[in-house]
């Protein structure tokens, strides 16, 4: 089960008469209200992770994040420098063992339990990413120390205080409630255990009276099955709300090298190991899938797929260039050490 090639996009991961029903559905939760999508976050989130893994995985790779990226660092070199950070700050070790609060396909978690030596539990509610995961993880020869959690991070089915470390690579950013998201994390670590992650905000330049700004951060909501984008300050004041203290937190995007920012990715300028995430690249592909559903090669509804991904991208790179948006606000927290008797 290796990476999907373009002829297998969608087609792996729901039947193809229900690609376009599911489309439909997805569209539906966005022209609602923030409430609609909160309240129907688990089936919006599902649906979009049916729909768009295997294209993630064919012009991203197994790690769905961004990272900030330096002068003459390969893109994968950042991805997984982005990754390390994380295990360091946590001061993941062999024995421990830490949980991946929405971990996709398990990109990140097979390189952290690599670099650290620490065994690692996936959190993810999605059947298709979670098949797709079990056999990168036995391919790898991580089973052992890799393994999935099916579970609506909301609600997870763990005991009080079994975990040593939590983290989360911006996937938090689907919760619909960010103070009983981390509540529910802070319930099942260990006293004094430590909480680092990225968070996808909107930072202090984003003005909601301006319109263009208002288009952007609608963009990445529907482009990203967002329930709604939390300020800098409100991801703070849900995990001290949650009962953490706060150890540090800073936008990283600014960390980028000014001529290889964040969302270079995604912009327009070409390169040959990345061609497939450039605006260029998802034109072509886009173009491609179109024909593949108009040859009936692939199912009805996976342009829309395509398309909608599209204009994602687009927005993020708009709010990237703005400084409206960043999807690496790192945050790092303690849950207080128990009291003596």
């Amino acid at each position: 089960m290796g990476k999907p090639a373009l002829t297998d996009l969608v087609q792996t991961s729901l039947p193809n008469d229900q690609v376009k029903s599911v489309v439909d559905e997805y569209a539906s939760f966005h022209a609602g209200t923030v409430e609609t999508r909160k309240t129907n976050y688990t089936k919006m989130v599902n649906d979009y992770y049916d729909l768009v893994t295997d294209f993630y995985e064919f012009g991203w790779g197994q790690s769905f994040h961004f990272a900030p990226r330096h002068k003459g660092e390969a893109f994968d070199a950042s991805i997984a420098r982005h990754e390390f950070f994380l295990a360091s700050a946590l001061q993941l070790k062999p024995g421990m063992k830490a949980l991946d609060v929405g971990c996709g396909v398990g990109g990140p978690m097979r390189a952290i339990a690599r670099f650290s030596g620490a065994s690692i539990v996936g959190v993810n509610n999605n059947d298709y990413q979670i098949k797709r995961g079990t056999k990168q993880n036995q391919d790898a020869g991580l089973a052992q120390r890799c393994e999935f959690m099916k579970a609506d991070f909301m609600k997870l089915p763990a005991t009080n205080g079994g975990y040593d470390a939590v983290y989360a690579i911006e996937a938090t950013c689907h919760a619909p409630d960010k103070v009983k998201l981390f509540t529910e994390l802070f319930r099942v670590m260990k006293d004094g255990a430590h909480f680092a992650g990225y968070e996808w905000c909107l930072t202090d330049r984003y003005d909601g009276s301006n319109v263009e700004h208002r288009a952007i951060k609608k963009g990445i909501e529907e482009g990203d099955a967002l329930p709604d984008i939390w300020y800098t300050q409100d991801v703070l004041d849900a995990l001290t709300k949650a009962g953490f203290e706060i150890v540090e937190s800073r936008d990283l995007a600014p960390e980028s090298d000014p001529e290889t920012p964040w969302y270079l990715p995604l912009s327009g300028r070409w390169s040959v190991t990345g061609f497939k995430h450039t605006q260029a690249g998802r034109w072509l592909t886009n173009k491609l899938v179109r024909v593949l559903e108009t040859t009936k090669i692939a199912p009805k509804g996976s342009t829309a797929v395509s398309t909608f991904l599209n204009h994602g991208a687009n927005a993020l790179v708009l709010g990237g260039e703005t400084g409206i948006f960043t999807p690496m606000f790192y945050f790092h927290v303690r849950k207080p050490a128990a009291r003596k008797a």
